[in-house]
Formats: structure tokens, sequence, C-alpha cells
């Protein structure tokens, strides 16, 4: 073969494969407009970059929660071990015919999500297939790997991207692991009507549909409400269209925090609160505006 045939046959392998990372970040993407108003819409604001990795992350975070929330068939247990070693496989050799995976991983190898926070997500994930009520402990480690840590890769995203691999600000990513820590007990309140009526889980410990009252819930919403306010601090570390990202997401999860506060708690375990999707809009236009402004 001469200099130039295999100078052509490198250029098309390229062509092939960079064919192939495009198909594989847009099938993340129709996960997240299949899946979240609220996320996608913040996705919308970051540059083309750092939208496609936050679509792969939130891509293979929901392909796992579907294993073990929607599925639940006897092996799901197996299917979800299939998944987290085809996402560690693409993570080590930057390839999966699992497009999702394959997303992923350009993502993860991009950015430097490592396997210090897939094990705990999938730690996890593994949790809700065997326990149905958690007590401190146990709540503490599954949020962590559930959302603190799913923070810490939307922040790799963020502050990394086209940068390379760099460790994150200690201050920075103890932010973004409260927001996701906030993000996820704020899922807790909303969903558990379903987590108990339909899934058969308590969360937070000695909280039921039937044991919930007024009291508890005005607690939980004030823990909310300070995760988010600590996460807020560290806002100013994030470029400013992610900064704008991230607070319309802070405002959508304000909005739903406000109106589970404002629902008493027996209705609160018989209905699932949501901010419409014109006013998650609005508030996305609100927050690109700002920063527009800000970067003029």
């Amino acid at each position: 073969m001469s200099r130039r045939s295999r100078r052509r046959h490198h250029d098309d392998e390229a062509a092939a494969l960079a064919l192939y990372d495009a198909t594989a970040r847009d099938a993340a993407a129709r996960v997240i407009a299949r899946y979240s108003t609220s996320f996608g819409l913040g996705t919308r604001i970051l540059p083309r970059a750092e939208r496609a990795h936050i679509r792969a992350v939130y891509a293979m975070v929901r392909v796992a929660d579907e294993i073990v929330d929607t599925y639940r068939g006897d092996d799901a247990g197996e299917q979800l071990a299939r998944f987290e070693d085809e996402v560690h496989r693409a993570m080590d050799a930057g390839f999966s015919s699992d497009l999702v995976a394959h997303a992923f991983a350009l993502t993860a190898r991009e950015v430097g999500i490592t396997r210090e926070q897939t094990e705990p997500f999938f730690a996890s994930m593994r949790m809700d297939l065997t326990r149905t009520a958690h007590d401190e402990d146990s709540l503490a480690r599954y949020i962590f790997g559930s959302a603190e840590v799913v923070g810490e890769m939307c922040l790799a995203v963020f502050v990394n991207t086209g940068l390379g691999p760099r460790p994150l600000a200690p201050d920075v990513r103890a932010g973004a692991r409260r927001l996701g820590a906030a993000y996820q007990k704020v899922n807790f309140l909303r969903d558990l009507a379903t987590d108990d009526g339909d899934l058969g889980r308590s969360y937070f410990p000695g909280v039921t549909a039937a044991t919930l009252d007024d009291a508890r819930l005005a607690g939980l919403v004030a823990g909310c409400r300070a995760d988010i306010a600590a996460a807020e601090e560290t806002l100013d570390a994030l470029p400013p269209r992610a900064r704008a990202a991230v607070g319309t997401t802070i405002d959508i999860y304000g909005r739903l925090l406000d109106q589970i506060a404002a629902t008493p708690a027996r209705r609160l375990v018989t209905r699932r609160v949501r901010v419409p999707n014109p006013v998650k809009a609005t508030l996305a236009a609100r927050n690109l505006a700002t920063s527009r402004r800000r970067t003029a």
C-alpha cells in the first residue's frame, strides 16, 4: 500500500469513527430530551461541547436508573452489572458498541471523570435493587453515589471541557456535591407517592406516605434549601454559561421546593408537584440573558 493509500485509509477510518462518536452523542441527546425538561433546558444554555458532555453524563445515569426503577426484572442486577462493566470497559478503551456507554466514555476521558465517581454511582444503583428502607448512614452513602458524584461529573464537564482532565477545586467540588444531594432530596419528596406505593421504597429514615407530617416535611425542605444555598456560594467558579445553566436548574428546583413547602404533607404523598414548561423556559431565558450581560 502506497503512502497516499495509507493516508487515505487512515483518513477514512478517522471519519468513520468521528461519525460513530457523533451518533453516540446524538443518542445521548435523545435520552435527555425524552426524560427531563428541566435538565434539557439547562443544557441548551451551554456551549456545544459542554452540552454534549452533560447530555452524555445524563444518559448514562438515566439508563442505569431505568434498569433499577423501570425494568425491575428478575435479572435487573445482572443487567446493571453488565451495563457497569460496559461503561468501565468503554472508559478504558475509548469505544463501546453501546451508544450511551460510548458517549459517556468520550466525555469521561476528555474531562477527567474516573471510577472514583462511577463506582459509587453504580453501588448506589445496586442498593435500589435490594434495599427498601434507609437509616441515616445508608441514606448518606446512597445520596453520595446516586447524586453527589454525579454533581462532580458535571463540574468536571464545566471546568475541564477543552482543557483536559484537571483536579477539581475542593470547595467547588463540595458545592457540586451539595447541589446534587439537594436535587436528589427534592426528587425524593416529589416522588414519595411513587417510591412508597409503586416501588416500595422509603429513602428518608422513618418517612413513608403514611408517616410524613407537616413538621417533618418542613425540616426536609429546610435541609434542601441549605444544600442549595451552600452550592450557590461556589457558582462564581463556573464559566458564565455553565453558571447560567446551573442557575436555571437551581431556579426550577427552587420553585419545586416552594410548591412542596406550600403543600400539606397529606396531599404531597398523593400527588407529584411540577413546574410548568413555560415557566421553566422563562427561567432559562432569564439566566441566559443575565449571563450575556455579565460577559458583554
